[in-house]
């Protein structure tokens, strides 16, 4: 997630720096340094904006779950946590899930294809 990414999602949230330092759990001076580009935005805190987004998102609107919108075949799809878990329109927030037919070695490698995914694109 870039600075202007989280400024944009901090919009669609509605929140201020401080309203979102308290959800986050951080200072406000930390929100301001990620907005601004001065520090690197933490994985935690992407993956909490991600799910702040998908709960104000989803209120609503019914999605279908990954498995169905990949077309995963059962077998790939019974290794795979979101399956497990039943978890399929949160697959983006858990680790070890089988996307593009493996696991990912890096929070930063999985958020690089779920930000090309229609699950995660729904939410944004």
């Amino acid at each position: 997630m870039n600075p202007n990414e989280l400024l944009h999602a901090r919009h669609k949230l509605m929140k201020t720096q401080k309203q979102l330092a308290e959800l986050l759990g951080t200072s406000i001076k930390a929100v301001h340094s990620y907005e601004q580009g001065w520090r690197q935005i933490p994985t935690h805190v992407e993956r909490q904006i991600f799910f702040l987004l998908s709960r104000k998102r989803g209120l609503g609107e019914p999605q279908e779950p990954c498995w169905i919108i990949k077309h995963c075949p059962p077998e790939r799809r019974n290794r795979c946590p979101a399956w497990e878990f039943q978890a399929g329109k949160l697959c983006w927030f858990i680790n070890g899930t089988i996307c593009e037919c493996h696991v990912q070695e890096s929070w930063r490698h999985k958020m690089e294809i779920c930000r090309t995914c229609e699950v995660l694109k729904n939410i944004l």
